[in-house]
């Protein structure tokens, strides 16, 4: 837990200095949903089947674009090389750049959450949201982090990271955004739980699968 605290210490200290990545992340969401707003306004009467996952798209879309930064700019600068060669273990590295990955989701949502409910005036934040948000930001960032660790040397890493990414992801979104329109609407309690549920399992069970083949994916 020392080496995850110095590594996670040192990713949250670079970024809060130089903030390249979190300002264009929360620029990034807050214009997916302006766009909707005004496109959902038009054409979509039914707000409540739409502005879930609506919000949901600027999230992934927004953590997409945070993780494809997290190893680059290491690597560019030659640090992912110190450490690992760093007498640490491999796993340690990636925990730190998990919680990272999910701090910088977390103050994004942070931000998106209240503009989210005054553009389509649906909604509010409750427990229910800030749970559902963790658990899905949890397990987006799991199996991103570990892709991004694989796609880092790739010329092509700005397009793999997505095509990877999201298809595995499809249950944590699917489940994220049926969730959330439960707690909006004061949905049936038994039908949410059982979407957190599924959120809860894939975050354990991919979450302990990337951190155990993290060390052979970076030796490649």
């Amino acid at each position: 837990m020392s080496q995850v605290s110095a590594l996670l210490w040192k990713d949250l200290v670079l970024e809060f200095r130089t903030r390249e990545l979190l300002g264009g992340m929360a620029l990034f969401s807050l214009l997916v949903l302006l766009v909707f707003n005004f496109a959902f306004d038009l054409r979509v009467d039914n707000l409540a089947g739409v502005a879930p996952g609506v919000l949901w798209v600027a999230f992934t879309f927004a953590g997409v674009l945070g993780l494809g930064r997290s190893f680059v700019a290491e690597k560019d600068r030659g640090a992912l090389d110190g450490l690992l060669l760093a007498p640490i273990d491999r796993g340690a590295i990636y925990l730190a750049k998990l919680i990272a990955n999910v701090i910088f989701m977390g103050i994004v949502e942070a931000v998106c959450l209240p503009v989210f409910t005054a553009f389509f005036n649906y909604g509010s934040i409750s427990l229910d949201i800030l749970v559902i948000a963790l658990l899905g930001t949890i397990g987006f960032s799991a199996i991103g982090t570990l892709f991004s660790a694989m796609t880092t040397n790739l010329r092509a890493r700005d397009v793999m990271l997505p095509l990877l990414v999201f298809p595995i992801c499809v249950p944590v979104v699917i489940a994220a955004v049926e969730a959330t329109a439960l707690a909006f609407s004061g949905g049936l309690a038994g039908n949410q739980l059982r979407w957190i549920a599924l959120l809860a399992a894939f975050d354990l069970i991919f979450g302990i699968l990337c951190f155990a083949i993290f060390e052979f994916v970076v030796e490649e």
